[in-house]
């Protein structure tokens, strides 16, 4: 967390007891974007040929609330904080009413998933309203055939805008 929203961040483990080399491998942005608040990783990267596939939850501000929706990055396989592809929109909402309504109303975030036998069948069980559990089912070659037509990379949008 920073003073200008929450990030998803990397750190590196000689041991998975001590941590080091902490890094912004993901920034929520600034301004208008689905996810200007606050993002975050909740299940673990899949690792695909093309690199590690990233399903986090983005965060916007309104005056009504915040809105909650989950989103695509695709990392590089081998410098994992090298950010490849990210989705300039969301992918999921809530709609459903066991999703608009609960604890916390209109709030899907993914929890974890399993991949099928068939290596492609992506079964995404995520977080409803603060008040159950969701399955989703979606392809992994479909997510990243989508990230080619709806992602940007990070790096040539900043060199864009300076």
């Amino acid at each position: 967390m920073t003073v200008l929203g929450a990030h998803i961040w990397i750190s590196y483990s000689p041991d998975l007891r001590h941590w080091g080399s902490h890094k912004v491998m993901l920034e929520a942005r600034r301004g208008p974007w689905w996810d200007a608040y606050k993002i975050g990783l909740s299940s673990p990267p899949i690792e695909t040929a093309r690199g590690w596939l990233v399903l986090y939850h983005g965060v916007r501000q309104t005056p009504s609330g915040s809105l909650y929706r989950l989103g695509l990055a695709l990392f590089d396989l081998q410098q994992p904080d090298e950010c490849l592809l990210r989705g300039d929109s969301w992918i999921f909402r809530a709609e459903a009413d066991y999703e608009r309504g609960g604890d916390v109303h209109d709030v899907v975030f993914p929890c974890g998933y399993t991949m099928g036998l068939d290596g492609d069948t992506l079964n995404i069980y995520y977080g409803a309203a603060d008040s159950c559990i969701g399955l989703a089912h979606g392809s992994v070659r479909c997510l990243l055939a989508w990230l080619d037509a709806n992602g940007s990379c990070e790096r040539r949008r900043r060199a864009q805008d300076l």
